[in-house]
């Protein structure tokens, strides 16, 4: 799977471990950034990460900073890209599943390495059910996309 990553310096850590861990056991890791713990604004990289999405260059991207709000509300700005914040196993793949969730955060500093590492297993694994009434709810979801965000798909 084509993955893009990216982190703020908050993120870099759990970025760097991941990012290495997703390559050594077969992933395509787009890593956008950031390369080291200095100081840097988590808009630039979420935006990334959700414009490799949006382009169709990953299938899946994960963002990692502090608390995972920030990269979260600045990757669902993009037209096509549905991020969610998930600490726990269930919502990893529970969000995929029923609202096709493409995009993962993590906060690094609210949950532990072990922990991360499950909820990017169960994200990664998770797909789409397609059910009637998830895809109901998905289609609304990209109608009120096409309102407000002025796309045309």
């Amino acid at each position: 799977m084509n993955i893009a990553i990216g982190s703020d310096h908050a993120g870099y850590s759990y970025k760097s471990l991941l990012a290495g861990e997703l390559a050594a056991v077969g992933h395509t890791v787009i890593d956008v950034g950031t390369s080291g713990p200095e100081s840097v604004d988590y808009p630039d990289y979420a935006a990334a990460v959700g414009e490799r999405i949006a382009a169709g260059d990953a299938e899946r991207g994960i963002l990692v900073c502090g608390s995972a709000v920030g990269v979260c509300v600045v990757a669902n700005k993009i037209p096509g890209v549905r991020a969610g914040v998930c600490h726990d196993t269930y919502s990893a793949h529970q969000c995929v599943e029923h609202d096709d969730v493409n995009v993962l955060c993590l906060g690094e500093r609210v949950i532990g390495i072990e922990l991360a590492r499950e909820i990017v297993k169960r994200f990664l694994d998770a797909r789409f059910s397609g059910e009637p009434r998830h895809q109901r709810r998905l289609d609304k979801l990209i109608a009120v996309e096409k309102r407000y965000l002025g796309t045309s798909e």
